[in-house]
């Protein structure tokens, strides 16, 4: 078997929403890095006893890929766990560049994503007919630039199902943009650490999200899920319509 680095997403924290390759890769690694501040142990005690578990949270990034790389020219098999999906907010490129420049095969296994269990919590389609059929995955700018074509102003002309992460912080500006298209009364989701022990959700009005925010101390490791689907859950697709005709469905 061909020799390699896997990147795996581990999802929003329990350990029941791997997916069968991240959880076999989890038990068979020898040398674990894992950014324990973001990443609940319990899916750590996955992996076996005997494997080197590193903790990243106070590495920078030099640091960590000298790890990876040392350890993976011993012979070890090496993983790096992402919470979520590594593909999103993932901060994976850089390491990927760096590992094919010393010709080192890489791997990345996806995981679920936050957006996707805070919205199954409350049994939520963010893909109501008529309502909207978009879903935009993006972050308030913070120190992290943002291209003008994609600032939250632009994005929020669509009135789309949007979930914001990374943007606790930035609540004030956040919510006061988004109120510019959006009703006041559209329901928001607030996820904050999702499916860890302590995790919780809550559907609010967007015209309280700041207050909200401010009375919880949200900081990080919370998402919003601003959408107007949010209050049509009544509304129906085609798809199970009687007179709605498809490949498998003659009328």
């Amino acid at each position: 078997m061909e020799r390699k680095i896997s990147f795996i997403g581990v999802g929003p924290g329990d350990p029941d929403l791997l997916t069968i390759k991240a959880s076999k890769e989890i038990k068979s690694a020898e040398v674990i890095l894992w950014t324990d501040s973001l990443i609940p142990k319990k899916i750590i005690r996955l992996s076996n006893k005997n494997s080197e578990k590193i903790k990243t949270s106070g590495m920078n990034l030099k640091q960590i890929m000298k790890l990876m790389i040392d350890k993976y020219r011993e012979g070890k098999k090496v993983i790096r766990l992402h919470d979520g999906d590594p593909c999103l907010f993932g901060a994976i490129n850089e390491q990927i560049i760096i590992l094919k420049k010393e010709n080192i095969k890489v791997e990345v296994i996806p995981g679920i994503s936050a957006f996707q269990i805070t919205a199954a919590y409350h049994q939520a389609e963010l893909t109501v007919p008529e309502v909207t059929q978009t879903i935009i995955l993006s972050r308030y700018k913070g120190r992290t630039g943002m291209p003008e074509k994609e600032s939250l102003k632009n994005l929020a002309k669509l009135k789309s199902s949007l979930c914001l992460y990374l943007s606790a912080r930035h609540v004030g500006i956040t919510q006061k943009t988004l109120l510019e298209f959006y009703d006041p009364s559209t329901k928001v989701i607030v996820g904050h650490r999702v499916s860890w022990d302590d995790g919780w959700t809550e559907i609010i009005n967007l015209k309280d999200m700041e207050i909200f925010s401010k009375e919880k101390k949200l900081i990080r490791t919370t998402i919003y899920i601003i959408s107007p689907a949010l209050d049509q859950l009544n509304k129906t697709s085609n798809l199970y319509n009687p007179n709605y005709q498809h490949l498998f469905r003659r009328i």
